[in-house]
């Protein structure tokens, strides 16, 4: 068989994205046959032994599972938190595939979020160059003028020399004492909503994160999840312009 980068081999197996992968490698926690490996080093994924921090990788045979989840506030987008905090996995309650998110909400903030095994998908879905839509449901305690509007569409210094990208703002409701605003973002810098909310002098009450490249959050309730169906992930592929592996099973989990 012909051989592949370990980084890949690792990220087709479920295990993390690809560019965790490499930061494993990078920290020689990867090796091969008993041996650490390099950023460029190769395998045969049938017949060669890879190990992560000691756990051996299942190259092949493995389920991919393609999972949307309403996380709720107060949970972390971690597999595992050193502080003890709940994590969204602990919400997967007859998961027993490993799977893991696709990019982060903070831990104040819920909605929709997106977890997988199937670690090619995972990077496609993150590069920046795919620039996938991302829609939020933010409400805000103060009155939000037009003025305001327009600065956080065209982009705003969110910290020294870092600018967002234009994006789509809109007024969904106001009264007094509270405005919610619907965003329509194409990048993912850290907090960034928050982060564009803080720079025009508005204070976040909640924030709840509703679509990602088509994918809706539905009928879902706090702690809730259910696999993507196959429009789903049609709608993640055009989103993408890019073709990705298909799961249409519609399994729903139990509300926590």
């Amino acid at each position: 068989m012909e051989k592949v980068r370990i980084q890949k081999i690792i990220a087709d197996s479920g295990y993390c994205s690809r560019r965790k992968a490499e930061q494993f490698i990078e920290q020689g926690l990867v090796k091969l046959n008993g041996r650490p490996v390099g950023l460029g080093d190769k395998a045969d994924p049938r017949n060669d032994l890879i190990t992560v921090n000691g756990e051996k990788i299942k190259a092949e045979g493995i389920t991919l599972r393609y999972i949307k989840l309403y996380k709720p506030r107060g949970y972390v987008t971690t597999m595992s938190d050193e502080q003890g905090r709940k994590t969204v996995t602990d919400l997967l309650t007859d998961v027993e595939e490993r799977v893991y998110p696709v990019g982060r909400l903070d831990k104040n903030s819920e909605g929709l979020l997106i977890l997988t095994n199937d670690g090619a998908f995972a990077n496609d879905i993150m590069h920046p160059r795919q620039h996938v839509p991302k829609t939020y449901r933010v409400t805000v305690n103060e009155k939000v003028d037009e003025d305001t509007i327009n600065k956080l569409m065209m982009g705003v210094e969110i910290e020294p020399n870092v600018m967002t990208a234009p994006c789509v703002v809109t007024v969904l409701t106001e009264e007094e004492g509270r405005t919610v605003l619907e965003f329509v973002i194409r990048e993912g810098k850290n907090r960034q909503i928050r982060r564009m909310c803080e720079a025009v002098n508005l204070t976040v009450k909640r924030l709840r994160r509703t679509n990602i490249g088509g994918v809706k959050l539905g009928m879902l309730k706090p702690g809730e999840y259910a696999d993507l169906t196959k429009m789903e992930m049609k709608s993640l592929r055009m989103s993408m312009g890019m073709s990705v592996k298909e799961n249409t099973s519609k399994k729903r989990g139990k509300r926590r």
